[in-house]
């Protein structure tokens, strides 16, 4: 009864919540003899926790522990539950985030997610107890469902927190993903393929994350990036392609000039039929050649061997945003390489000078970034002396 009441309406799970309805449904999920009556409870607190406040109030309630004791000791049916459970809770409350990690959910999720297919846990993942004989007799499918639902937790309590990122590619994580993006397709692909997104957005942001899980001589971080490298290259999914290409942007710093092999690919998706792939391939390369990379230069000379120019100018009759990130893209690489051939017969210098002043009149950075590029192309290409640069009014 009270699950179908839980699933009813808002309303009706404040009033089980308000009722005092959550402490004996985490009882229920600890102390159940049988695994129907651990899924029944289950099933309400699933449908529960995709309110804030109540997610809330099963953490307060001590609930974490409970959900994570029953994510290692219960049958492969109440397992799919409890990952749900922990997803939806990540997804809607901050708070639950840090309370799963304190508990340490993520090794048993991961080694969830590295479970093979005979149902024994692969070399990738942390040592835990599981019961091999149980998960073999089970239908791959549900197998399926489980890393699924795994993946997408993990995803959740990764999503935006630093310390669970770390967590995650501490306990050999990124190998489990890298390996899972290889060889499946669908939703369990697309999970793992968001986590990597956004532990690759954290480590953007934080030098000693990206030190430690992304270095050029790690297993994971090399398996991560080949995967990534060949979504970008092979799959026709404008929803596959985009997080992969954000991944290699977000790690454009980890990248030695010498690995050009990374760049050639986001320089051939400049070309792509789809006009998102285009964009977020101009945004990823521009961190490539961004002042903040120290390998700016190279990266530059890079993709313009690879003949990124052409395509990039063809960019600029797009729309607002495209042309936005095209436009910042192309003023970089005039800024590292401006005595490049390639910009001289693209007519880089006119392009520039004749920008839209309405078009970047409210950007003041990109107004400035403009200004800069086209005073270094004069110097290079026409001999101007500084006194006579150009400078557009503001």
């Amino acid at each position: 009864m009270s699950s179908s009441l839980a699933t009813d309406n808002d309303r009706n799970k404040k009033i089980i919540a308000e009722e005092l309805g959550l402490p004996p449904l985490l009882k229920l999920l600890k102390e159940a003899s049988t695994p129907e009556a651990q899924v029944a409870a289950a099933n309400v607190l699933v449908s529960l926790a995709d309110n804030q406040d109540i997610a809330r109030l099963i953490t307060s309630e001590l609930g974490v522990p409970i959900i994570v004791q029953a994510l290692q000791k219960s049958p492969i049916r109440v397992h799919i539950l409890v990952a749900r459970l922990i997803a939806g809770m990540a997804e809607n409350d901050e708070g639950s985030q840090e309370a799963f990690a304190r508990e340490n959910a993520i090794r048993p999720l991961v080694t969830l997610l590295s479970l093979d297919n005979d149902g024994s846990v692969s070399n990738f993942a942390t040592t835990w107890s599981i019961n091999r004989k149980e998960r073999e007799n089970e239908p791959s499918e549900l197998k399926i469902e489980l890393k699924t639902i795994c993946a997408r937790a993990l995803w959740m309590l990764s999503r935006g927190n630093l310390a669970n990122c770390r967590i995650l590619t501490d306990t050999k994580g990124l190998l489990v993903l890298a390996k899972l993006i290889e060889t499946e397709t669908g939703e369990l692909q697309t999970n793992c393929l968001m986590n990597v997104m956004d532990i690759a957005a954290a480590a953007e942001l934080n030098p000693d994350l990206r030190r430690s899980a992304f270095r050029t001589i790690s297993p994971a971080a090399k398996a991560v990036v080949d995967q990534l490298l060949k979504l970008i290259h092979h799959s026709e999914i404008a929803g596959i392609k985009i997080p992969a290409i954000r991944s290699i942007g977000s790690l454009a710093r980890t990248f030695p000039a010498r690995e050009t092999w990374v760049i050639d690919p986001l320089v051939k998706q400049l070309s792509d039929q789809n006009p998102d792939v285009v964009t977020e391939s101009a945004i990823a390369l521009g961190k490539f050649v961004s002042p903040d990379n120290f390998l700016c230069q190279e990266h530059s000379k890079t993709i313009i061997e690879f003949d990124g120019v052409t395509p990039l100018m063809r960019l600029l009759r797009g729309d607002d945003r495209t042309q936005h990130h095209a436009l910042v893209l192309l003023c970089y690489l005039a800024m590292h390489d401006g005595n490049s051939e390639a910009l001289v017969k693209a007519r880089v210098l006119t392009t520039l000078e004749g920008v839209d002043k309405s078009t970047i009149g409210q950007h003041f950075q990109l107004r400035q970034l403009v200004v800069e590029a086209v005073n270094q192309l004069i110097m290079y290409h026409v001999g101007v002396v500084p006194s006579q640069k150009v400078s557009y009014s503001p």
